[in-house]
């Protein structure tokens, strides 16, 4: 009798399973708030695009948009999240591109595969704005490398492998000149004590910084990318103050759980891109350092996997490793 139990109880259990991904299919998307998790505090470049679009994108999917900041570990620990989580179209993962070509080479145990990831659009692509308080005295490259060589100094970043990081050490390598680093979780967080002079200089996030720069109450010395900000046209990029060769350029991206059916995927990726292509939504990114991408999952796969060889790259070569 107990067999038989066992038996029908598991036939069922497999009906289900089977039956599964058609009834996903035939009930409504999305019939409930949609969960949209930033691996990083608030007041960053992701959370700032997102909120952007969120509200619009309330409005033509016709549910909230929930912004779910999980900060820690670079970002890893929000993006395990939504890799372990249900392919349903209610998680949804929005952050830096360094999440996939960066920490997996540099953390041992980053808590997720990159392959339960589905990139679904580069949402966006900005600048790291290398910046000090003019209490420090400088305003150029040249400026900087030297007063650095002259005595030990800080700068700051949003946390240990972010692109700030990143980005500060290829330019100390490529420059000659050594300062320490002082993590913070978040540019936000990083860019206050930059503004109070406890730490005199920081690589951060442009969208960040930019407020502050425009301000007088921090310097701009340089921009990380290949070409200048157009927020920022009067400020050299790395190469041009003295760095040849120098480029480090960063996007945004959408991620979802692997499984998520294309359709929704395809839905979700469109209300998302509709919303940033709002012309009052990109009047505000592009004024903060941001230009709009919305590229396919493809464009967004083949970018990823191009930035992470060369990150990777980079890694190996100044040897920077997470525990």
């Amino acid at each position: 009798m107990h067999c038989r139990t066992f038996l029908v109880r598991l036939a069922a259990s497999a009906l289900l399973t089977a039956l599964s991904p058609w009834v996903m299919a035939q009930t409504p998307w999305p019939d409930r708030p949609i969960r949209v998790v930033l691996p990083f505090p608030p007041g960053g470049p992701s959370d700032i695009v997102m909120r952007l679009a969120a509200e619009k994108m309330q409005g033509a999917l016709k549910q909230s948009i929930v912004i779910d900041n999980r900060a820690g570990a670079g970002g890893n620990l929000g993006s395990a999240e939504v890799a372990r989580a249900a392919p349903d179209g209610y998680t949804w993962l929005w952050g830096t591109d360094t999440l996939v070509t960066v920490n997996p080479h540099v953390y041992k145990n980053p808590g997720f595969k990159v392959d339960d990831l589905l990139p679904v659009t580069i949402g966006t692509q900005f600048n790291q704005t290398l910046v000090c308080n003019p209490a420090f005295g400088v305003k150029t490259l040249t400026e900087l490398v030297a007063k650095a060589r002259s005595g030990k100094y800080a700068y700051a970043s949003g946390g240990a492998g972010v692109p700030g990081h990143l980005s500060m050490e290829l330019l100390q390598s490529m420059a000659g000149f050594e300062m320490v680093h002082v993590p913070y979780k978040g540019p936000a967080p990083a860019m206050q004590d930059v503004l109070g002079n406890q730490v005199p200089c920081g690589l951060l996030a442009g969208p960040t910084v930019l407020p502050q720069v425009r301000a007088g109450k921090l310097v701009a010395i340089a921009v990380s990318g290949s070409t200048r900000s157009p927020a920022l046209p009067d400020v050299p990029t790395l190469a041009e103050a003295g760095v040849p060769g120098y480029r480090a350029d960063f996007a945004l991206v959408m991620f979802a759980p692997r499984a998520t059916p294309e359709a929704i995927v395809a839905r979700f990726r469109q209300a998302f891109i509709d919303a940033l292509k709002a012309p009052d939504v990109q009047a505000k990114l592009e004024a903060g350092d941001q230009s709009v991408v919305g590229s396919t999952p493809a464009q967004a796969a083949a970018q990823l996997a191009a930035d992470a060889k060369k990150w990777g790259e980079v890694a190996r070569r100044i040897s920077l490793g997470l525990d």
